[in-house]
């Protein structure tokens, strides 16, 4: 009996010793993993669709340079600034708009990404404004009483200048890492117009930047961009931050 108490209590010894050291070895191995860290920085591109569109639609030259900087860990903010040329040729009217635009504001990036990804899944607002010009090349005069089932053209070449714009966008998009530091995204704009300069004896019915009205006020848009993201700096993830989300979680549970 006392030679087997004498062996219990060796094995209880290596046990714990083996115990302890287990402890000691997954603690080094906590403190060796080191800490996460998120860059921060700028993004620069150009809008792909309307670069493309130059090309193919002889009617419209137009270019858009797009940006962002990462203020926090979900907000950006966002700037875009681009020039349009577009000739409309309706039923009744053909006119030219010609200018440049400049639209602020900021995305939040409601994506969760995993380890060192950086993709971005937004919703942000714009505020927009532009400065432009209006050429009425031709229109047509409507007649009720017609013999031969044709509107009579008249050839104009009335000018607009000085014609400006201001505006408010609702935007979602998302934006990919498909290379290093180099992001293909896209995003829709719903449009809403606050203020405008109307030409005399015409309207604005194409603007830059906000694009074609609709009833007078809303308009649509969409981007197709590649851009490339310059680091700036690195910020560490605060571990402690995560742990009191999720005690917070598991005290609402």
């Amino acid at each position: 009996m006392k030679y087997i108490s004498k062996f219990t209590f060796s094995i209880v010894l290596v046990l714990l010793s083996f115990s302890g050291n287990a402890q000691e070895a997954k603690s080094a191995t906590k403190d060796s993993v080191a800490p996460k860290t998120e860059r921060y920085g700028l993004r620069v591109g150009v809008d792909l669709f309307k670069l493309t569109r130059s090309f193919y639609e002889k009617d419209y030259r137009g270019i858009e340079l797009v940006g962002d900087y990462r203020l926090t860990r979900k907000h950006y903010l966002a700037v875009e600034l681009g020039n349009e040329n577009k000739t409309v040729d309706d039923d009744q009217v053909n006119f030219t708009t010609k200018g440049s635009y400049l639209k602020v504001g900021f995305d939040f990036n409601s994506y969760q990404n995993w380890l060192d990804m950086e993709n971005i899944i937004s919703v942000g607002l714009r505020y927009g404004v532009s400065s432009f010009s209006q050429r009425l090349n031709s229109y047509e005069i409507y007649n009720p009483n017609q013999y031969f089932g044709e509107n009579p053209v008249v050839i104009a070449s009335d000018e607009y200048s000085g014609l400006s714009a201001q505006w408010i966008e609702v935007v979602a998009g998302m934006k990919a890492e498909v290379f290093n530091n180099v992001f293909v995204g896209f995003s829709f704009r719903l449009n809403r117009l606050v203020n405008q300069k109307l030409p005399s004896n015409f309207d604005n019915l194409y603007i830059p930047g906000f694009n074609r009205t609709y009833n007078g006020d809303f308009g649509v848009g969409f981007n197709y961009t590649v851009s490339y993201f310059i680091p700036i700096y690195k910020a560490t993830v605060k571990a402690k931050a995560k742990a009191e989300k999720s005690k917070s979680k598991s005290k609402k549970k």
